[in-house]
């Protein structure tokens, strides 16, 4: 199908903020406004039979900061959540973390821990360090005895799905205890990304909103430090993935990152990992950063969700 409506009216009202002139930082400023009026549309989402409290874990650089979402009745399991932001971006409020949270501690019946890591500056937070944060939040959460006959999944979207995926490979090789589930939406997980199938061309012209080479490039140098012997667990496609546990992967329609997702998808299947994908049609990326009023982003929930306990 093509690119959502949703999306090609949030295209031309981001345009048309654009449009008054000015400065390079003026435009930025005036789209980066209306982009953040248009998500708040989920602002006071309905968390009834949701229980939302802030607290911290120890972690190697300091406190790490988490919210747990604790739906009522019995647990099926918990599930670490790490939002997405390319490594610079993002927090516990952006609908991508706090809805997304309440929606899978409602579905999967789980106890979800939203993980406000450290945001790569470019100079002094660099890889490991966000790895680090959520690594030790999993730590913290594998150790709560709620949880020692319950799976305990792993997930993120865009960069926090690389996140999680670092983590996992962190929780397989040194503990405490290993990933019984990944929930991976719109993973960034390779530098360079790969190219899109050139089918995908002529509808992606439609999206104002692209990964670039440059942008990519200026996105792995703010996290890494650098583009050159790139460490191969930060961008995990590059490392080696085998004895990860089931994985599901939502992947955008119209997403300069789709390639990286689909090719993810295709190592685990080749290692013999168990994965599932589901196609979000008409979703550009970082669909998640949206309420689930569309049914494709729903369904992604959803799909995310059902992926806990197999």
């Amino acid at each position: 199908m093509p690119v959502h409506e949703y999306f090609t009216a949030m295209f031309r009202g981001a345009a048309e903020a654009a449009a008054g002139g000015g400065t390079d930082e003026e435009r930025e400023a005036r789209v980066q406004r209306f982009m953040d009026d248009h998500r708040r549309i989920g602002d006071g989402w309905d968390t009834a039979g949701v229980a939302i409290a802030d607290t911290a874990v120890p972690g190697p650089h300091g406190p790490v900061p988490v919210r747990t979402y604790r739906p009522e009745g019995g647990l099926a399991g918990a599930i670490l959540w790490a939002h997405g932001g390319g490594f610079r971006h993002g927090d516990l409020d952006m609908p991508e973390g706090h809805i997304v949270a309440v929606e899978l501690a409602r579905r999967a019946r789980a106890l979800v821990v939203s993980v406000d890591y450290r945001l790569a500056d470019g100079a002094t937070v660099l890889y490991p360090v966000p790895i680090d944060d959520v690594h030790a939040a999993w730590t913290w959460l594998a150790a709560q005895g709620e949880f020692a006959a319950l799976p305990l999944g792993l997930g993120g979207a865009s960069a926090g799905a690389a996140l999680a995926v670092s983590t996992a490979l962190r929780a397989r090789d040194a503990g405490p205890r290993p990933a019984d589930a990944l929930l991976l939406a719109y993973p960034f997980a390779h530098y360079p990304n790969p190219p899109l199938d050139w089918n995908l061309y002529p509808e992606m012209a439609e999206v104002p909103a692209r990964f670039d080479p440059a942008g990519v490039e200026g996105m792995v140098r703010n996290y890494v430090g650098r583009i050159s012997d790139v460490p191969a667990d930060a961008l995990p496609g590059a490392a080696r993935l085998d004895g990860l546990p089931p994985t599901r992967i939502v992947v955008s329609e119209y997403d300069d990152l789709r390639s990286s997702a689909e090719l993810l998808a295709r190592q685990l299947a080749e290692l013999g990992v168990p994965v599932a994908s589901y196609l979000a049609p008409g979703m550009t990326h970082g669909h998640l950063n949206h309420p689930p009023r569309l049914p494709a982003i729903d369904e992604s929930i959803t799909f995310l969700a059902k992926g806990l306990n197999g």
